[in-house]
């Protein structure tokens, strides 16, 4: 069980990354759309916290101020270990500086963050398939290849707790 600090994406952003679930799904392998409870939202996670005050965490990135929607345009696949297929995205120094924000005020409240979140090792993604085989990176590449570039805006914010899918929002964009 974890607990993301998520900012998500406007809603001409979230239907286009849908579809791409959609089109991944097409092609016979899972997308975040039908991975576990099966109500994912898409989403850029600034911090993954292992333990955590959800009050405290809440209060922590409300005191911060409402920042600008952030705009990325994602031009690239990775991977992760264990198939997990995402789409990288141009990062800004200001992005870095937002999620290094982020983890100071949440490590702050005494939140556990996951090691793949720290400052320096955080690799801003997009999920698209949790478990994808070797045998099928290439249809989910060559899906992904087909929508490249994406322009996105991520305009809102929530903590979503990673085991039952619920998302509180926030009342700022950090």
């Amino acid at each position: 069980m974890a607990l993301a600090v998520c900012v998500l994406f406007d809603r001409r952003s979230d239907r286009a990354i849908r579809a791409l679930w959609d089109r991944i799904e097409q092609q016979g392998v899972a997308s975040l759309r039908s991975h576990t409870h099966g109500r994912h939202v898409p989403h850029l996670s600034y911090a993954v916290l292992r333990r955590w005050d959800q009050a405290a965490v809440t209060n922590a990135l409300a005191a911060a101020g409402r920042g600008e929607p952030v705009q990325l345009t994602f031009d690239g696949v990775g991977f992760f270990r264990r198939g997990r297929v995402w789409l990288v995205a141009g990062v800004s120094a200001d992005l870095v500086a937002r999620q290094e924000h982020v983890v100071d005020l949440v490590t702050a409240t005494g939140a556990e963050l996951h090691k793949h979140y720290r400052p320096g090792t955080w690799l801003p993604h997009c999920s698209l398939a949790p478990r994808a085989t070797l045998a099928q990176l290439p249809a989910v590449v060559a899906t992904v290849m087909d929508v490249l570039p994406l322009h996105a805006t991520l305009d809102h914010a929530a903590l979503i707790n990673s085991a039952t899918a619920q998302i509180t929002p926030l009342p700022v964009v950090p």
